[in-house]
């Protein structure tokens, strides 16, 4: 691996015994032993540390930089800090998130959509309840908490619908991508953008979706609840959409 010169060149003459200790125990000694923990799985390990106790300044986006070039992926990295999320805290992973867009900036390739987390795959399962095509990356599967990207091209939008609950319950937008729609029944349609949250109460007929000329993704979060049932309504017609 690469030599760290890091510590000596910010703190070289002020604390030389902790730049020394910095490029040559941490980042010499405990980062070369490869044949016990790969550099892969070191950088894992240190973005989730780092993120757990809150630290995102640009030590983290040095180590996210670190981790792309030993062979985390984009994919990977939106997974751990999804992960990370539930157990080192939302704002953390928001605040890790930002500098993981930027590491990650150039690995999007064009005509790519979903943002960091991916565009997925065709949401032939739900298709019939869509206007124009979407997809769908389930993030989450087969936690308790199902979180998914859905992304939708220009156009495109679901159908009115109702997530049911006898308690809890509802579902959460959070918009990842792009520029798009939600509306709630008797309620002005709401523009939404990336960073934008919209939490959907349970019994409330909504739908949302993608601007007539833009891509949108957002991912999708079920509240978990007892006895929850999504009830799929009528489409938002043409007529109706175009007025927006």
């Amino acid at each position: 691996m690469v030599k760290q010169t890091a510590g000596r060149d910010s703190l070289g003459e002020f604390a030389p015994k902790f730049a020394e200790l910095n490029d040559d125990v941490l980042f010499g000694e405990v980062w070369s032993r490869e044949d016990k923990l790969s550099l892969k799985m070191r950088s894992i390990v240190t973005v989730t540390a780092l993120v757990s106790k809150g630290i995102t300044d640009s030590s983290l986006s040095f180590h996210i930089s670190e981790a792309r070039k030993n062979g985390v992926t984009r994919e990977e990295m939106a997974e751990i800090l999804t992960h990370a999320a539930f157990y080192a805290g939302w704002s953390n992973a928001w605040a890790a998130f930002r500098y993981a867009k930027e590491v990650y900036a150039e690995d999007i390739t064009e005509g790519e959509h979903g943002g960091i987390f991916g565009q997925g795959e065709p949401n032939v399962n739900f298709a019939q309840y869509f206007i124009g095509n979407s997809c769908l990356k389930p993030l989450t599967a087969g936690a308790s908490v199902f979180i998914a990207n859905v992304t939708f091209e220009p156009g495109c939008r679901n159908n009115w619908h109702i997530h049911h609950a006898t308690k809890g319950g509802g579902q959460i937008l959070i918009c990842v991508e792009g520029m798009g729609w939600y509306q709630e029944e008797g309620k002005a349609a709401q523009s939404l953008k990336p960073g934008d949250v919209v939490v959907i109460a349970p019994g409330v007929k909504h739908w949302h979706g993608a601007k007539k000329d833009s891509w949108f993704s957002h991912l999708a979060v079920e509240c978990p609840g007892e006895d929850t049932a999504n009830e799929w309504l009528e489409a938002v017609g043409d007529e109706e959409y175009s007025e927006l």
